[in-house]
């Protein structure tokens, strides 16, 4: 008999906050994504805005997670959608997560082809096309998914210990030596710092380095005690990512002195980190940090790629889409089907943008990003949403905080999140290109078509309506 069971209780709080973490590439979204809100932003009160949006994910977490207490399955916020908004929104937002999480894995397919054949001709090997690095990563991303989901965690933790580490030694060395431009000053986390002209602008990509943290929905199916898992990790993964971001920025901030730290991003951006490390940790730490930004797009592509094989899992389960996708390993419990054809889809799509000449970074990585970016933030928005719906005939229990404050807060936050970044796209992607302009019309675009194709199958499929978004609390 075809096995159709992920493994249960095979992971916990830990491997989960892994998943999270590693999903949000802390080494590459902070030398990627901090030099911009630097040098376009609120300059130095970047490192208090990173715990401001930090504070916005808090409180969207509790209406979250206390809708987790009573919604758990492999298809995340789709499945909190479906039974808040009602199943034609959940397959809506099904669609748009599918789309938004492989164009998330097509970009780190991207920056991560550019990397490699970048070091590896700083080291005097061949210039070899960025297709070809990007096609080993997605062959080591499958088979590493195929495994036992617990193998995932551990090797994503290992993963995030070591991006981790490299940015805490830069910035213990700052604290240590003391020989800062403006010795250790706090200036970054003042409010007149924080909120200064430009926030707007810095909350746009302060925002992008939050991505990733539905899987502690996703893998709520697999979690050991789902119901106090998904919460726990759900708050300590937000937690440590907003920490940990404004500590290294914080920490960067003090190594260039605040009045020099917007000119040094704006000027030096792609060394703004490697230097600092070189400066204070030595040549050899610089050379680690250039490979450990290469481990860092390993695990976050690794963390994508098993959270859009759950939901394919869950929508071949529903037999929404083709019900191999339901199809799991019979030893690993993994939907390797699933694994097999996104790993296809994702690299096809590559192949696609390097045929037509796309430069892997500012074309595949930078516009695949930005349009994940508005996809996340409409489907959290949607979440808040769900939560509201989802209490108020009935309280279940829970607090007046965690189903009504919190989600009409969040809900506003990430409103003006979205707003901020369609209003900036030419500065999220580097491009006045019509193409990105079409991105928010083109999610809506798929919206509309899951909307759609819910409500004929209400009419011409009606038992596979009623199981649109299950739960199995």
């Amino acid at each position: 008999m075809t096995s159709q069971e992920l493994s249960k209780g095979a992971i916990g709080v830990t491997h989960i906050v892994f998943f999270v973490v590693a999903a949000a590439a802390p080494l590459t979204a902070v030398v990627g994504a901090s030099p911009a809100a630097f040098s376009l932003g609120n300059g130095v009160g970047v490192p208090g805005t990173y715990l401001l949006v930090g504070l916005l994910y808090i409180v969207f977490s509790a209406g979250f997670t206390a809708m987790s207490r009573f919604v758990s399955s492999a298809s995340g916020f789709y499945a909190y959608v479906a039974n808040g908004l009602g199943k034609p929104a959940g397959l809506a937002s099904a669609l748009i997560s599918l789309a938004t999480y492989n164009a998330i894995d097509v970009a780190v397919y991207g920056i991560f082809g550019f990397f490699a054949n970048d070091m590896i001709r700083s080291a005097g090997g061949p210039d070899i096309p960025w297709l070809v690095y990007a096609t080993l990563l997605a062959a080591t991303v499958y088979f590493c998914g195929k495994r036992n989901i617990a193998f995932s965690g551990a090797v994503l933790g290992a993963c995030m210990v070591a991006e981790i580490t490299i940015l805490a030694l830069l910035g213990i060395a700052v604290l240590v030596s003391g020989r800062g431009a403006d010795g250790v000053s706090f200036e970054p986390f003042e409010i007149h710092s924080v909120f200064s002209k430009g926030l707007g602008i810095a909350l746009v990509f302060v925002v992008t380095s939050f991505l990733g943290f539905e899987a502690t929905a996703i893998f709520g199916e697999e979690a050991r005690d789902p119901k106090r898992t998904v919460a726990r990790a759900t708050y300590i993964a937000v937690l440590l990512i907003a920490v940990f971001y404004a500590f290294a920025t914080w920490t960067i901030t003090l190594h260039y002195g605040g009045a020099r730290i917007v000119k040094e991003a704006a000027d030096h951006a792609a060394e703004l980190y490697l230097s600092a490390v070189n400066d204070r940790l030595g040549s050899a730490a610089a050379i680690a940090m250039k490979l450990l930004l290469i481990t860092s797009l390993f695990g976050c592509a690794l963390s994508f790629h098993n959270t859009i094989n759950r939901y394919l899992f869950a929508l071949g389960r529903e037999q929404v889409l083709w019900r191999e996708f339901a199809r799991t390993h019979d030893v690993h419990h993994s939907p390797f089907v699933a694994g097999r054809v996104q790993t296809v889809i994702a690299l096809g799509i590559a192949a696609i943008l390097w045929l037509s000449g796309s430069d892997p970074y500012a074309v595949v990585f930078a516009w695949m990003s930005t349009f994940a970016s508005i996809g996340i933030l409409v489907m959290q928005i949607m979440v808040s949403m769900s939560v509201l719906a989802f209490f108020r005939d009935n309280p279940r229990g829970v607090g007046v905080y965690s189903r009504l404050i919190a989600p009409v807060l969040s809900m506003v936050g990430l409103a003006c999140c979205l707003m901020l970044m369609i209003s900036n796209l030419s500065l999220v992607s580097g491009s006045s290109s019509w193409v990105i302009d079409a991105f928010p019309a083109m999610i809506a675009g798929i919206a509309l078509a899951g909307f759609l194709l819910a409500r004929w199958m209400r009419q011409a499929r009606p038992l596979i309506y009623e199981n649109l978004g299950r739960t199995l609390s």
